[in-house]
């Protein structure tokens, strides 16, 4: 199984769209919201992001919810 990791805010509709996915199609994921959690915000600007949300799929990365390249990175 994928090792997935959802970079969020609390207050972004594309985070709900994307954490609402993937809890539909059964993937654990580990959800770091950059909104409350200093950490993760500051990991997520070391990686050269500043928007939300980002997701990771093993090592590979997707900017924005894209179902699509979602759905290919799950199904490997």
């Amino acid at each position: 199984m994928s090792k997935v990791v959802v970079y969020t805010s609390s207050t972004c509709p594309y985070c709900t769209m994307a954490k609402d996915y993937l809890t539909e199609k059964n993937v654990e994921f580990e959800e770091k919201n950059v909104q409350t959690d200093k950490a993760a915000r500051d990991e997520l600007l070391a990686k050269g992001y500043t928007g939300v949300p980002v997701i990771y799929v093993d090592n590979e990365e997707i900017v924005g919810f894209d179902k699509a390249k979602l759905d290919s990175l799950l199904d490997k």
